[in-house]
């Protein structure tokens, strides 16, 4: 039997350079008609600011806002089909949590399992920090589809982010950087739009730290404590490398506060505010050591150590050296270790690989933030890096920047703890463009007015990219991984092969072959929590005596040869004699 694959959209333009065409005009039309709409465009300021001033409504509205708003466009904008090896990844650790455990034993036939970015020894797991997998465990548990805890994730980082920008900025900046965050970082980009990021999650305790830091130094309460807390320890379950770059500034601040305060409160008053958070961040602690013991044998190693050090030959450190190459046993994953990220590393080690691949990771989180409708208010950066009120955060991005410039890799998601800092700046920056008035004219106020238009106008673009021939390619990645627009509908054709499998009668096994130059990246060979009573058990053809070892050990099920790199993805039935199918077991 045959699936066949649609033919993939081509593109005649790109959303990218629809927003940077219509951001040139937004500018060319501000210098000269910078009146153009005021009267439109005041008024509805002023009810933005009317609403703005009741705080905690508006925290609550952008929150909303973005959980409706993403369920609104499901027609559209469909519930993602996992497709990396990150997304595959963390469902595995979702239906490990779903299934009230924290790992799982080494499946008998492992060898034939292995996969990117899966750990099969000491306990079978994904590689990953778990709280992307807590959070889509208790999608699927409330609401029958895992995607969902990323779309609940995604609207508190939204309405933590207003929440945080409240502490920095006025009341109507703090709203309208809430609701920029919709569309760019909510309803469209990868960060929720795909399974294996933690993005939203990062952001949102990058987003609980910085905004209860100010709060609490100013009034030292529990809940400003606590909720400091809980930024942390979210950040340490999710990107512990980064959250640790965004507390060294705040623990230094906290210290330097402490031992200069004039009207700080007594000791009993602050250990009573400061004790509850100390303590749930003590338990954070001891809680990622007990699963780290679980899943990986001990808990002092760390998610990443263990599959980094049997897989993997390029480090993470500009100063570490390679490893040497492991005996690989599938051909696919030394590909994807040796050339697809060891490529990389040789780049950053050479003369001039390093300056260049720093600029490239540079551009990859500017363009993530901003697209090219928020390029504008950069060139006020010099301004609003001097504000006093906002010279921490800059600090912290000056920490950020040193951290990431030592990393080999960099992808938005990395900078995710340190999304307010990154939106506080930028909105101080739009501030000092409003007020920017060349000949005494509002160009400034036009040229902000508009480029949030165009925000607005180009979500509603995304919707419809297909119909207007402006699709978002799978390949390269960068083309989405890289942008607010995010990923469109990729790499169908592993699901469309699963559902028809699982219309069959009895249980299945999917042996997987692929031809001799497969895109590594293109991996089918993942499982759930509870391999041996899946449905359907995804597996890696050997060699042929491997291959009839598998295939006696699981003679109760209906064997199949999956091709994926023919031309309309084959499957059929494995060609086994009867006595290659007597049970070993």
């Amino acid at each position: 039997m045959c699936i066949a694959v649609p033919p993939p959209a081509e593109a005649s333009f790109s959303l990218l350079g629809i927003e940077a065409g219509l951001t040139l005009i937004a500018v060319a039309a501000a210098f000269a008609w910078p009146r153009l709409g005021s009267r439109w465009y005041s008024s509805v300021e002023q009810a933005f600011g009317r609403l703005a001033r009741r705080r905690g409504l508006s925290v609550g509205i952008v929150g909303l806002l973005a959980l409706v708003l993403r369920l609104a466009i499901l027609p559209i904008h469909s519930i993602p089909v996992p497709s990396t090896a990150d997304d595959f990844s963390n469902l595995l650790a979702a239906d490990t949590f779903a299934h009230g455990r924290l790992s799982n034993p080494t499946p008998e036939m492992w060898v034939h399992f292995e996969s990117i970015h899966i750990d099969m020894k000491p306990t079978y797991m994904s590689m990953y920090f778990p709280a992307e997998g807590l959070a889509l465990a208790a999608g699927k548990a409330l609401f029958g589809q895992p995607w969902f805890g990323v779309v609940i994730t995604g609207a508190l980082m939204c309405a933590a982010l207003c929440w945080m920008l409240q502490a920095w900025l006025p009341p109507s900046w703090a709203l309208l950087g809430g609701l920029i965050a919709i569309p760019r970082l909510s309803l469209f980009s990868y960060w929720e739009n795909t399974y294996h990021t933690g993005g939203t999650i990062a952001a949102l305790g990058g987003a609980l730290a910085l905004g209860a830091y100010p709060r609490f130094i100013k009034t030292p309460s529990i809940r400003h404590g606590l909720l400091m807390a809980t930024g942390f320890v979210l950040l340490g379950i999710t990107r512990p490398y980064e959250g640790m770059l965004l507390g060294m500034p705040v623990a230094v601040a906290l210290v330097r506060w402490l031992l200069s305060a004039k009207n700080r409160p007594s000791g009993v008053s602050l250990f009573r505010a400061a004790a509850p958070g100390l303590a749930l961040a003590i338990a954070g602690v001891a809680w990622m050591g007990y699963y780290d013991n679980r899943v990986f044998g001990s808990p002092l190693k760390l998610p990443y150590t263990v599959n980094r050090a049997t897989y993997a030959l390029a480090p993470y450190f500009v100063w570490q050296g390679a490893h040497p190459e492991p005996a690989y046993r599938h051909e696919e994953m030394r590909r994807f270790y040796r050339v697809d990220e060891l490529n990389d590393y040789y780049r950053v080690h050479s003369r001039t690989g390093f300056p260049v691949m720093t600029l490239v990771k540079a551009v990859r989180g500017l363009l993530f933030f901003t697209g090219m409708a928020l390029i504008p208010p950069l060139f006020m950066l010099p301004w609003a890096v001097r504000d006093r009120r906002n010279r921490f955060l800059v600090v912290c991005l000056v920490v950020l920047a040193a951290g990431m410039s030592i990393q080999i890799y960099l992808f938005p998601h990395y900078l995710a703890p340190f999304t307010g800092a990154f939106y506080a700046v930028g909105l101080q920056a739009m501030r000092h463009l409003w007020h920017w008035r060349p000949g005494n004219q509002y160009v400034g106020m036009a040229i902000t007015r508009f480029i949030v238009s165009i925000c607005v106008v180009m979500a509603v673009m995304r919707l419809f990219d297909k119909q207007l021939h402006c699709p978002v390619p799978a390949k390269p990645v960068s083309t989405w991984i890289c942008n607010w627009f995010g990923p469109d509908h990729f790499d169908t054709e592993r699901e469309a092969v699963r559902r028809r499998l699982e219309q069959f009668p009895g249980s299945q096994l999917a042996i997987v072959r692929y031809s001799p130059d497969h895109d590594p990246i293109d991996e089918w060979v993942y499982n759930g929590a509870d391999i041996e009573n899946s449905k359907v058990i995804w597996a890696r053809a050997m060699d042929q005596a491997q291959d009839k070892e598998l295939i006696r050990f699981y003679a109760n099920r209906k064997i199949w040869l999956v091709q994926p790199d023919s031309p309309y993805e084959e499957i059929e039935p494995y060609p086994v004699s009867k006595s290659e199918t007597m049970s070993g077991r």
